[in-house]
């Protein structure tokens, strides 16, 4: 069983528009069009049996009416490969009762981007949201290291994500982008004797940029084999987690990259499924991809 344990997907009218905006802000090409029926049918080429979707509030005001979307997502699409997350953003008032509401609805947890929120994860209004979803039991998932759109904005280094286990203590939190993008060397230093888990998305091989000359004279490839196999080493097979970032990443490109290493089959089982379906608590009848 394979899970992407990190994909996005928007309504199906914005769709276009919201990956038409983001594909200009990270000048970098989309592998779907951002909608459901899209991630499905990329998933089933690539042979993934379940893709997780991931929204991201970018204002306190879309917190409600997107976990309501999440649940309707997870009702209509139960076993049919697509499963959605929560969100929460760190200026919502009411996040103690909205997070309840999140565990009754079912969702497994939620997605941070401090990022898009501008707000630091090590700072108060994330810290009260953390540690009441780990007073809930509900996995977090947040967006590591820097973005390819704001380069420059550090709101989620591996030693932010450290500063926040020193405070609320191990819970079940999975740090995206293998624990910070383009922070790699940090990840093992501040991370690796903790109990949070690392995620793949859009961190192995190249990303694709658009032709639109912003990357001309840039870096395309983000992590290296060698990069990659050293982290594993650090945290080993058990906190590593499948994720693509699609649509931003080719989810067959993805798979492609991590069957080429020299990984035990065990092991790599761990990586692509078993992992995020213990994590989930799901069990291996969640198929979808036939």
């Amino acid at each position: 069983m394979i899970i992407d344990i990190h994909t996005h997907t928007f309504p199906a009218k914005i769709a276009a528009a919201t990956i038409e905006k983001l594909s200009h802000i990270s000048h970098t090409v989309p592998f779907s069009d951002g909608t459901c029926e899209g991630l499905l049918s990329h998933a089933k080429e690539a042979g993934i049996n379940l893709s997780v979707i991931l929204p991201v509030a970018t204002a306190a005001k879309q917190v409600e009416h997107i976990n309501d979307a999440s649940a309707r997502i997870n009702e209509n699409c139960n076993g049919e490969g697509l499963f959605s997350f929560g969100c929460m953003h760190p200026a919502y008032e009411n996040y103690r009762e909205e997070l309840s509401r999140i565990k009754e609805l079912g969702l497994k947890g939620i997605k941070i981007h401090p990022v898009y929120q501008e707000a630091d994860i090590d700072g108060l209004e994330f810290l009260r949201i953390l540690d009441r979803a780990a007073e809930l039991d509900l996995i977090v998932l947040t967006h590591a290291g820097y973005d390819i759109g704001y380069p420059d904005m550090d709101r989620c280094s591996p030693l932010k994500c450290r500063n926040v286990i020193n405070r609320i203590g191990n819970f079940r939190f999975i740090c995206a982008h293998m624990g910070g993008w383009k922070q790699w060397d940090e990840v093992p230093y501040y991370l690796a004797d903790t109990s949070v888990y690392l995620d793949t998305a859009f961190s192995t091989g190249y990303f694709h940029p658009l032709t639109d000359g912003h990357w001309e004279n840039e870096q395309t490839q983000m992590m290296d084999e060698d990069q990659f196999l050293t982290i594993l080493s650090a945290f080993g097979p058990d906190r590593l987690l499948f994720g693509t970032d699609s649509p931003w990443s080719s989810q067959t490109e993805s798979l492609e990259f991590l069957h080429r290493l020299p990984i035990e089959e065990k092991d790599l089982d761990k990586i692509l499924g078993e992992n995020a379906r213990r994590l989930l608590e799901i069990d291996e009848s969640y198929k979808s991809v036939d």
